[in-house]
């Protein structure tokens, strides 16, 4: 059975050099849905010190991870990645439940969720 999110090693070697610069290394990341973007979700990930009540917490390459509950079932199977090129950087978002997202891949859609799409 897969983890709600799975972090490559590239994602975690990228997320813990991002909490040493923010001094956040005792923080957890968390990994969020929310209404919006062109198709209607999108993500969200930012460090976190304190978990809510609906929160589930996973662990990998000793990072602390935090998904609300809500936000799992849109997450389930999720891979996340860093890919480095000469333009940059960037983090990569996989999600098996995504069946359409906008023409930046910054939002997204699932079969059960149309979330609240804006203008772009």
């Amino acid at each position: 059975m897969s983890e709600i999110v799975n972090l490559t090693e590239a994602a975690a070697l990228q997320i813990k050099d991002m909490m040493k610069e923010h001094d956040e290394t005792d923080a957890m990341l968390r990994i969020a849905v929310k209404g919006g973007g062109c198709s209607g979700l999108s993500y969200g990930m930012g460090f976190e010190h304190e978990l809510q009540e609906d929160d589930e917490v996973l662990e990998q390459y000793g990072i602390k991870l935090v998904v609300a509950k809500e936000d799992g079932v849109i997450l389930n199977g999720t891979k996340i990645d860093y890919k480095q090129s000469m333009m940059g950087g960037g983090f990569t978002i996989e999600n098996p439940n995504a069946i359409a997202s906008c023409g930046c891949g910054s939002s997204f859609v699932t079969a059960t969720n149309k979330g609240t799409p804006e203008n772009c």
